[in-house]
């Protein structure tokens, strides 16, 4: 799911992780991989959201999706894996604009 900046600034109070920017070098190689996503970045791994269906009509939701783990304890390579649901629910204000 690609955010838009507004998206991108709720998801950051919500989550403990830093987003990567669009101009990233790596931003290729992860789209090729997984899609094309916002990134996340937290002391774990690698995140993207995917949307969970809302009956709320002011407010609409995404799960947090692990989709690769730090491979080192550095914090400098990825391993992929299959998504994993992580549990963790950003909802979107859709009256904030």
């Amino acid at each position: 799911m690609k955010l838009d900046s507004n998206q991108v600034n709720q998801t950051l109070k919500q989550l403990n992780a830093q987003v990567i920017p669009e101009d990233d070098p790596v931003m290729g190689q992860l789209c090729d991989i997984f899609g094309d996503h916002t990134f996340f970045v937290d002391d774990i791994g690698l995140k993207v959201l995917e949307p969970m269906d809302s009956v709320d009509m002011e407010s609409n939701s995404s799960e947090v999706v692990s989709v690769a783990d730090w491979s080192d304890a550095t914090a400098t390579s990825l391993r992929a894996h299959e998504p994993q649901p992580t549990g963790v629910v950003v909802v979107f204000d859709r009256t904030k604009h």
